[in-house]
């Protein structure tokens, strides 16, 4: 396909709500492209796009899919990414890689959170933008309800481009706007019938027109007066204007149709070529920004083929009979495969290994890539998502990704002790194909999380786990990090005396602990005066304190925020060592925290949470349950930001509820706070079942 480089490139990523059709749009524009011989179904599971055996099981997009095909004499690159807003991080990446999106509507539905959120990323970027409106063969579909969403919840005016036709019952026709004429298609066929308007339908069309000569010509003010003074502008004036709105993003043209009926989707497919800008028309606009790596000085490339090669990959697929591809979007220059190139994000040189075009699973290689251009590249060694290759002798790094941190986290088990460290590879290799993923170990708890951005999200990422890896764990809710402090200043001798047949063992020395401000951790001091406790036994007392601290008395959880301070003590000349001063220590600690009226904190999170108006009472209603404070409320158009600090304790399955109390169309994040003491009620519960556990474990 290296044909493909003799031609016009167009980079387009398609953005949906979650069931919107924006697979089978795709699957739709591949066959009516002729890149594939017939239509498929996302039921069925033979679409291109999906072929993962999770999508086939959850008859959905769980990872984006490139779809490259030529049209036009130009070559195409579709990214379809899930829909789904537990894999928002999949589209927020993709849009990193192109040059136009297209939104893909519902008829008769709004927009959900995630395609807000979505959308909120393009505006962002200034990414030039088509809408099409899939299922208008579906009873109640109206064109005057989707340029309705377009104005209110997109907040751009709509300019219809195509306009649907019924015969009856019978939804196969399209009126094009720009073109004047009607396109009658079917999904038994990739062509398409061109015919003329009938005559009851010439009305409708000349309106439309009108309106889309008038918006393209207000933005032009050459077009505005040979408008006015002519009565019309040219069809080469029309699409010129338009490409330039539609580059400049001054309002949304929007396309009808119905990707499993086929129609519509020729109208869409020439819209990309003819209206949407080449990687070259918007970087000159939208230069690719950048940092050198060393010097941290602003660099920036303009996307020409002279300028030394850049690209930025922004997904990595690992499998374990394939190995590793990596996708990436040349913004610079020209490579070959095989070629050495400079990881600027790690500072490392990197060995490219062979190019590929992709459809799908298809993978066809090429011998080089270059600016504007999408290819997969083989066998890279130490490149990560978000990283940025360029060339050696003018390095540059980009901006990563910028992607969400995860919101719902489960203890996870191996199901076998055998299988523990197979767990631990397979999660750290699904985590290099998708950083929205997080996997740690506790040191603390001893649990191993795993964190994603939702419940469908995690089952995802075990369903994978299991097939690539062969390895199965059982999740549980992961353990709260409650730590114990002391309320009230407390004195304790600790005395540790041993005899043996030889030497024995004497430690003695008195402790003062006091309560420090939340926050503030550990203070040890040394106040011995006289030599009662000589000064070279003094950091083994501390040890000791130290290592009692790891285990509190109240149910064995870490202690923070004291004062220690040995004051005292005494020793016997032959018989005292570092030893026996650090168990020593220890125990008077131990005997100074159950003096010190001992009580539990908990970790207080800052929760932001974005919810829909009408719901934003329900969601402050569940905070103040969840003993969260509320901090803050910003409206932002059609949501409000709520702001509050709640218990980590009360926010373990907090997701789910929120998308139910939502529809969906909520979200959130979270960081630690601080820790704060729990109310009495509740620390007497937690500290029963935390010593039940502590005995069972023991026990066991």
């Amino acid at each position: 396909m290296d044909e493909m480089r003799l031609q016009p490139v167009r980079n387009v990523a398609l953005l949906s709500n979650s069931g919107a059709g924006k697979t089978s749009l795709a699957e739709a524009l591949l066959y009516a492209s002729g890149a594939i011989p017939t239509l498929g179904s996302v039921l069925r599971g033979t679409t291109v796009s999906d072929f993962e055996p999770e999508e086939f099981h959850h008859h959905c997009s769980t990872s984006t899919s490139l779809l490259q095909f030529t049209w036009n004499q130009t070559a195409i690159t579709l990214v379809d990414s899930p829909g789904a807003s537990s894999l928002l991080g999949e589209s927020l990446a993709a849009l990193r890689a192109v040059d136009a999106v297209i939104i893909v509507l519902t008829a008769g539905a709004g927009v959900r959170t995630e395609l807000a959120r979505l959308w909120s990323r393009v505006k962002e970027f200034e990414l030039p933008c088509l809408v099409f409106v899939n299922g208008m063969d579906k009873e109640g579909a109206s064109l005057d309800a989707a340029l309705d969403v377009c104005r209110t919840q997109l907040e751009r005016p709509p300019i219809p481009m195509t306009l649907p036709i019924r015969s009856g019952a019978t939804f196969d026709s399209v009126m094009d706007v720009l073109d004047e004429t009607l396109i009658r298609s079917g999904d038994s066929s990739p062509k398409v019938e061109r015919a003329a308007i009938p005559t009851e339908m010439e009305q409708a069309l000349k309106h439309a027109r009108k309106q889309l000569i008038e918006a393209v010509a207000e933005s032009d003010e050459g077009l505005l007066n040979r408008y006015l003074e002519q009565g019309g502008i040219s069809r080469d004036q029309l699409v010129q204007g338009l490409r330039s709105d539609i580059l400049t993003r001054q309002f949304l043209p929007l396309y009808t149709g119905s990707a499993l009926r086929h129609v519509g989707i020729w109208s869409l497919l020439n819209a990309i070529v003819t209206l949407l800008p080449s990687p070259a028309e918007r970087m000159a606009i939208h230069p690719a920004a950048g940092r050198h790596p060393e010097s941290g000085q602003p660099c920036e490339r303009k996307g020409s083929v002279e300028e030394p090669f850049s690209g930025l990959v922004f997904k990595t697929i690992i499998d374990p009979f394939v190995g590793r591809l990596s996708y990436c979007r040349a913004l610079s220059g020209t490579i070959h495969a095989d070629s050495t190139a400079l990881n600027g994000t790690r500072h490392v040189r990197e060995k490219l290994g062979h190019f590929y075009t992709i459809l799908g699973k298809k993978h066809v290689a090429i011998s080089s890539v270059q600016a504007g251009e999408i290819v997969a590249i083989g066998k890279l060694k130490d490149t990560q998502t978000g990283d940025t290759l360029c060339h050696e002798s003018a390095p540059i790094c980009y901006p990563g990704l910028g992607l969400p941190r995860p919101v719902l986290s489960f203890a996870i088990e191996a199901k076998s002790k055998s299988e523990i460290d197979k767990v631990s590879l397979g999660l750290h290799k699904l985590i290099e194909e998708d950083p929205t993923l997080e996997f740690v170990r506790n040191q603390e708890t001893k649990d191993m999380v795993l964190s994603g951005m939702g419940q469908l999200h995690l089952d995802l990422a075990l369903e994978k786990l299991r097939r690539k890896f062969g390895a199965e764990v059982t999740l549980h809710t992961p353990k709260v990090p409650y730590r114990e402090t002391i309320k009230t200043a407390s004195q304790a001798q600790g005395k540790y005396k041993k005899q043996t047949g030889g030497h024995g063992q004497y430690g003695d020395c008195w402790l003062e602990i006091s309560p420090l401000a939340r926050g503030e951790g550990f203070v040890f001091e040394h106040r011995v005066v006289g030599g009662a406790v000589p000064r070279n036994f003094i950091p083994a007392i501390e040890k000791g304190v130290v290592e009692a601290m790891q285990e509190g008395g109240l149910s064995g959880f870490p202690v923070v925020d004291v004062r220690v301070a040995v004051y005292d003590g005494s020793f016997h000349t032959v018989d005292s060592s570092e030893m026996a001063f650090k168990i020593a220590g220890s125990m008077a600690f131990k005997k100074a925290m159950e003096a010190g009226h001992p009580v539990l904190l908990e970790p207080l999170m800052l929760v932001e949470i974005d919810t829909p108006t009408d719901t934003v009472g329900a969601v402050m209603g569940d905070i103040n349950a969840r003993r969260g404070r509320i901090v803050s409320v910003n409206a932002d158009g059609h949501t409000e930001q709520i702001k509050a600090l709640v218990p980590l304790a009360e926010l373990l399955k907090y997701a789910p509820a929120l998308t139910a109390m939502t529809g969906g169309r909520g979200s959130y994040a979270m960081e630690f706070s601080r820790y704060e003491e729990v109310p009495r009620e509740l620390a007497g519960k937690i500290v029963e079942e935390h010593n039940v556990e502590r005995h069972a474990v023991a026990a066991h």
